[in-house]
């Protein structure tokens, strides 16, 4: 086993748990799942899978993973960020095995290149074929950023190396499910939209290159200093056929044409109507915490920025 702890994030994650924690307990030596007072059988699953289970209220992504890495039982000198429905394929565990004791003491973060599985095909085309994310780190190196969405996590010195292993986010809920989490995905990331605009909560530094992988910062920095910028009536179908056609999504086949549709066109033209709404019904209000406050109202998210509170924490294994 590599000296590695694993945290996973859940909420009614049954049907992905023990699929992730399968395909990562021959390397990790610390599993840690979080959860946030699921109702079906995720905390059962964990514990008879060997984890050590952690709960907490979940405000946002951020903020629970934070919370997570402050109060988990953490000893090993290395930690991965995992969510419920990624797989870690066994070239890459053996990768990581191999590897992590070996590196040099100036490396403190891993990329890892994850692909998509939407029903039941790998996505290869439209910009969406790998992803590089940086996963692993150094304990007490790295932070997650307080973003509301498209949070990734950053090291603070030290520099990046990239594992070539069999990475992949393989989701088995329906498009039912699909939809109504992109809905309230839409949600928080108009109001970390609007949050840039209006300030009415910290406003967090972009990240570096330096800090994260080259390619999720300069998809940051694009979303954010050219398309935010453009009318979304004009920006969401000239990316949609950016991705489709320039980027040959078409050759993903029909699961291609619903991946693509749903989440380059529908997704990207529901943030962009979102914030229009919010823009207009906070229109009225100069003082940020008036704006916090009525946001707040809208859309049913805890804005606060402090830390939540804990109703108590369940640590067991």
């Amino acid at each position: 086993m590599a000296d590695l702890a694993v945290v996973i994030l859940t909420h009614n994650e049954s049907i992905h748990l023990a699929r992730a924690i399968r395909h990562i307990k021959d390397v990790a030596n610390e599993i840690f799942v979080v959860d946030s007072f699921s109702t079906d059988d995720t905390v059962e699953i964990a514990k008879a899978h060997g984890a050590t289970v952690l709960q907490n209220r979940f405000v946002n992504y951020a903020k629970q993973f934070q919370w997570a890495l402050q109060n988990a039982p953490i000893t090993s000198n290395w930690i991965m960020r995992l969510d419920a429905d990624e797989i870690i394929e066994p070239d890459l565990a053996n990768e990581i095995a191999s590897k992590l004791p070996s590196l040099p003491s100036d490396v403190t973060g891993i990329n890892l290149r994850r692909k998509l599985v939407f029903m039941n095909r790998t996505i290869n085309y439209g910009g969406r074929g790998i992803l590089v994310l940086l996963r692993i780190w150094r304990r007490g190196l790295a932070e997650i950023e307080d973003r509301w969405m498209d949070e990734h996590m950053i090291v603070r010195e030290g520099r990046t190396v990239t594992f070539v292993g069999g990475f992949s986010d393989h989701n088995l809920n329906n498009l039912t499910f699909f939809t109504d989490k992109h809905n309230k995905y839409a949600t928080r990331e108009a109001v970390d939209a609007l949050n840039q605009r209006l300030h009415f909560m910290p406003t967090p530094e972009s990240m570096s290159v330096e800090k994260s992988s080259l390619q999720a910062a300069a998809k940051r920095y694009v979303k954010e200093q050219v398309y935010n910028k453009i009318p979304f009536q004009i920006s969401t179908l000239a990316y949609f056929l950016y991705r489709y056609f320039a980027r040959v999504g078409f050759l993903d086949g029909r699961e291609g044409l619903i991946y693509h549709v749903l989440q380059g066109f529908w997704y990207r033209f529901l943030v962009g109507a979102k914030i229009t709404e919010l823009q207009v019904a906070t229109s009225h209000l100069t003082r940020p915490e008036d704006i916090k406050a009525e946001l707040q109202r809208i859309t049913g998210l805890d804005l606060e920025t402090a830390p939540p509170s804990n109703p108590g924490i369940v640590i067991s294994g």
